[in-house]
């Protein structure tokens, strides 16, 4: 029994990769604390494979699991950390199917986003991947009329963040 919950557990985690990588990027600062936060985020959901209930999508669970363990580990952290993104993610993962046309934008985007409030950099991660509102609202406890409002907000912040960073003010 052990033995299939650990193949269905890699699996899944092989399968959803991506996902952790991008809360990684996120919420973490230099390349050693992605990978620390890689790992706690699998050791997070490893405690809690067995207790999943199929009561949501996979996904969202690993969401929920994966940002609840950022924000603990950003609150424990006892130094102030810079969430600041690296000007370039040649290295990482999540970058290897760039189209190198887009990376300068991409990387503005990361940057504006790196600006954002913890909650708003989830709104935001959830949205980029295609989650509705009820979905965010299951990942990050948030009404959907409150979520649409946060998303307007994030939206308009993202752009005069943009902007401003395009023409150097």
């Amino acid at each position: 029994m052990k033995n299939r919950n650990e193949k269905e557990f890699l699996a899944l985690i092989s399968e959803h990769e991506g996902l952790i990588h991008k809360i990684c990027h996120v919420y973490a600062a230099d390349a050693l604390g992605k990978q620390d936060l890689f790992q706690e985020i699998v050791i997070q959901l490893w405690k809690s494979f067995e207790s999943f209930r199929n009561e949501s999508k996979i996904s969202t669970w690993m969401y929920r699991v994966a940002l609840n363990t950022a924000l603990t580990e950003k609150r424990k952290s006892s130094k102030k950390v810079s969430l600041s993104f690296p000007s370039s993610f040649k290295d990482d993962k999540a970058q290897e199917n760039v189209v190198d046309g887009y990376e300068e934008n991409l990387n503005i985007l990361y940057g504006a986003i790196s600006k954002l409030t913890e909650v708003e950099k989830a709104i935001v991660m959830l949205y980029l991947d295609d989650k509705g509102y009820g979905e965010m609202e299951e990942v990050l406890g948030i009404s959907q009329a409150t979520l649409r409002v946060k998303m307007n907000r994030v939206k308009e912040k993202l752009r005069q963040i943009t902007k401003s960073s395009q023409h150097g003010t």
